[in-house]
């Protein structure tokens, strides 16, 4: 899997909050662009400068200047929607239908972004960042974390209304909650309150 170039991507909660959530993959910060079903209504790549500002936030390093067509832009949503079901299905201890990870392979066997070291010692991308490449990247490290050793600590957040998918890699490998900074403090205030009622009540 890629390494993070910053703590996770700022998301913004139903109340206007912010906080950062890291999924500890990239494919998995794919799906904070939303996905199938019921949460297309929160569709946000709409067009090519959607998919490279999203590129823009991800834990690539540094951000790749990318040539991005509209094709790519449906084809990174089909993608999408293709990990977002095999990862939930994973979470879930389920198996993933044959066609989504054909879409899955089918992105990986593309070309995929080029690393390389600049003039100036730096890493750098290698001329040809388009958007397949960009996809197929992304489709490797599904692949990876897929078939790796932590395949089976993809999960789902355990907030009732929350379907931020990550995977633990911490190292007891309890993670519950997409962010301890909102579900895990929002389960945190919901508990302490509930006591105090119960207290009350008993008291």
């Amino acid at each position: 899997m890629a390494s993070p170039a910053a703590p996770g991507i700022l998301m913004r909660a139903h109340s206007g909050a912010t906080y950062r959530f890291d999924p500890g993959a990239l494919c998995l910060e794919l799906l904070t662009t939303k996905g199938p079903g019921a949460f297309r209504r929160h569709e946000t790549l709409h067009a090519p400068e959607d998919l490279a500002a999203w590129a823009g936030r991800s834990r690539l390093t540094p951000t790749p200047v990318l040539e991005v067509s509209a094709a790519d832009v449906a084809h990174a949503r089909r993608l999408r929607d293709a990990l977002f079901r095999v990862a939930t299905a994973r979470a879930e201890g389920g198996s993933a239908a044959p066609a989504d990870l054909g879409t899955v392979n089918e992105a990986a066997a593309r070309p995929p972004l080029v690393p390389a070291v600049g003039p100036d010692g730096e890493r750098r991308w290698a001329r040809g960042c388009d958007g397949p490449g960009l996809l197929s990247t992304v489709a490797r490290d599904a692949v990876e974390l897929l078939t790796g050793p932590f395949a089976h600590r993809v999960r789902v957040c355990a907030s009732d209304n929350c379907h931020l998918i990550y995977v633990d890699t911490s190292r007891p490998g309890r993670r519950r909650w997409c962010s301890m900074e909102h579900c895990g403090n929002l389960h945190k205030v919901r508990t302490l309150r509930a006591r105090r009622a119960a207290d009350e009540r008993d008291g």
